[in-house]
């Protein structure tokens, strides 16, 4: 069974988080998309594809950011999708678990919306901001990010 275009669409935008490429994260979403986070970062939310594309590379070379995805689910009613995700930060020794919710430009199946949530707030005390009591190795979790 041949992947839904909103998971490659997903999986796509990843691949353009990870390997830090401006023009390839543009490429994924609407010239207005709106990326939403919790409270306690600045400057949120990020409006505007450029934006977004300008603040990823930012966390790629200044955090050492890599994503890693760990389920996609999407709707079969409607324009939108699910995932969630593990953000390493490679420099800062750290990782943030989380859940990402997708509404998609129905016309050109580009990004227009992500809403981010994370497994917890984001403890600068611990080294992986995750469920506690989770196993995440017996779920098949991701426990580190991947080679680039």
């Amino acid at each position: 069974m041949a992947e839904h275009a909103y998971a490659q669409q997903i999986r796509r935008y990843f691949e353009a988080c990870n390997e830090g490429d401006y023009d390839k994260l543009m490429s994924c979403f609407t010239p207005d998309a709106v990326h939403y986070f919790p409270a306690g970062l600045p400057d949120v939310p990020w409006r505007g594809a450029d934006t977004i594309a300008r603040k990823w590379v930012w966390c790629v070379e200044n955090l050492g950011s890599q994503w890693t995805i760990e389920k996609i689910l999407v709707s079969h009613d409607s324009n939108e999708a699910v995932i969630e995700w593990t953000h390493w930060k490679s420099k800062l020794g750290t990782a943030l678990r989380g859940d990402e919710w997708y509404v998609f430009d129905e016309a050109s199946g580009l990004i227009r919306e992500i809403r981010a949530y994370y497994a917890s707030p984001a403890d600068k005390e611990v080294a992986i901001n995750e469920l506690v009591d989770f196993d995440y190795p017996a779920r098949g979790y991701h426990l580190g990010p991947r080679a680039r």
